[in-house]
């Protein structure tokens, strides 16, 4: 019994934990069910680049991902969409031209000196430019528009003020072959740099003017400060030769990755076209979720009437483990980061089904343990047992094919693979652990341990 009473618990934890995370975080909402623009970016090979590689997509990513968020969109999605194109999500965009001239045209990557006198200057303006970025982040999670599009502002105001302390640059992205990240001897990471012949000459004089100096070499990609590497007082005589440098810091893997990529997607003279720009309405959005409430809230008061009608008291206790399954699955949305589309929603209501299916699975292998003259508590225990094995099978047969969908599958497919993977992994808590444990608690309630409230037609028969 004390068991029992630590599940009920533990069950009442969550279900009240959900309850506030749900109140205090609205679930997210993808572009089809608020609205907003999608774009479509054609990467186009050029004379030098004949063929877009997976690496060349991934660095112009990486560029459009920068660009997204110097637009303050909350939630946007960026992905690839075949081997030469990107899909661009923008929800609550209500200007799509705009959208498409900020994220059209290549990626302008320089190199720039900092200017003589500003060596104090610049870590104010960058811990400024810090504050700003992590309060868009807070705003993003707030949805608040109008302040998102005041610190906008000043995140500008502050990327502008920043590159006011550098020189034009003379050293640009067309001279950089390539950059990547590299692990050293002592374990740590570095970021490689290869330059052409006339860049290495023009990275030679740079770092000599600033070597030892304290002064940085701005790395700017699209006028944004990615980097601020010093050159050491050794190079003073002659800069970095030979048209190969390292950025060495406090870098690990993931780090010296990122910034690997975003200096290959600076380098890349890889032209980017918007071959579409579609609009979704937020009435389209407003209506498919009025819609989809409705038949969600149908089918799901469809199914409750049924458990109780044909399974009297064990439907009941299912109907509870159904709805604690909806609470605990809309908060795992919520925590998970899960963009709720039409196919999301879709999803769920699906494993809602799934849910019901665990415990009619139960209850009839309850029935025949019944049918056979056991007792009421040894049928409820057996029925568990017995069913464990097909509820398992089923379960995991469809996680594994959500897998496949999402891993070979795109934007919404992805959705509803993952709300239904999701669904059907609650759905086995909630039938195994919250109905095994409500029902062996009724079971201690004189007044209800009647087998006539667990299978009727056993007893008339």
């Amino acid at each position: 019994m004390g068991k029992q009473r630590g599940l009920l618990l533990l069950i009442a934890v969550l279900v009240i934990g959900s309850i506030y995370l749900l109140i205090q975080y609205p679930l997210q909402l993808g572009l089809d069910l608020r609205g907003g623009s999608q774009l479509t970016i054609l990467v186009k090979p050029t004379e030098d680049i004949p063929e877009v590689t997976d690496r060349d997509l991934e660095a112009v990513i990486r560029v459009v991902e920068n660009r997204v968020n110097g637009l303050g969109v909350s939630e946007p999605i960026v992905q690839s969409s075949g081997q030469d194109q990107i899909l661009v999500q923008l929800p609550g965009v209500s200007d799509p031209q705009q959208a498409e001239r900020v994220l059209g045209g290549t990626a302008q990557l320089a190199f720039r000196e900092q200017l003589p006198g500003t060596e104090g200057q610049l870590p104010i303006e960058r811990q400024i430019l810090a504050e700003h970025l992590l309060n868009r982040q807070t705003l993003l999670a707030e949805k608040d528009e109008a302040a998102l599009a005041d610190n906008q502002t000043k995140i500008d105001q502050s990327q502008q003020a920043i590159a006011d302390l550098f020189k034009p640059a003379e050293l640009t992205g067309t001279y950089l072959k390539d950059a990547g990240p590299q692990p050293t001897q002592s374990g740590s990471w570095e970021i490689y740099l290869r330059f052409d012949v006339a860049g290495g000459d023009l990275f030679a004089e740079l770092s000599k003017n600033l070597a030892g100096t304290g002064r940085s070499i701005g790395i700017f990609l699209d006028d944004s400060l990615i980097s601020s590497p010093v050159v050491g007082v050794e190079f003073a005589q002659a800069g970095i030769t030979g048209g190969a440098a390292v950025i060495t810091g406090n870098f690990d893997a993931d780090s010296a990755n990122d910034l690997g990529i975003q200096l290959r997607g600076g380098s890349l003279p890889l032209p980017v076209e918007v071959v579409e720009n579609r609009t979704v309405g937020a009435s389209l959005g407003q209506e498919s979720i009025r819609q989809s409430i409705y038949a969600g809230i149908g089918g799901l008061v469809m199914v409750l009437i049924f458990m109780v009608a044909y399974y009297r008291l064990p439907g009941a206790i299912a109907n509870v483990s159904l709805v604690v399954y909806t609470l605990l699955s809309l908060a795992a949305f919520n925590l998970l980061g899960v963009t709720l589309t039409l196919p999301g929603i879709a999803g769920f209501i699906l494993s809602i089904g799934m849910a019901v299916d665990a415990n009619v699975l139960i209850f009839e292998r309850t029935r025949e343990e019944l049918h056979a003259g056991k007792s009421l508590y040894r049928s409820v225990e057996s029925g568990f047992y017995r069913a464990f094995s097909s509820i398992l099978d089923s379960n995991v047969t469809t996680i594994i094919a959500c897998a496949a969908l999402f891993w070979l599958g795109s934007g919404l497919v992805k959705g509803f693979a993952l709300t239904l993977a999701i669904g059907v992994l609650i759905s086995m808590f909630t039938a195994i652990t919250c109905s095994r444990t409500l029902l062996f608690t009724v079971l201690t309630i004189p007044n209800l341990r009647k087998p006539e409230l667990f299978a009727p037609r056993s007893v008339r028969s």
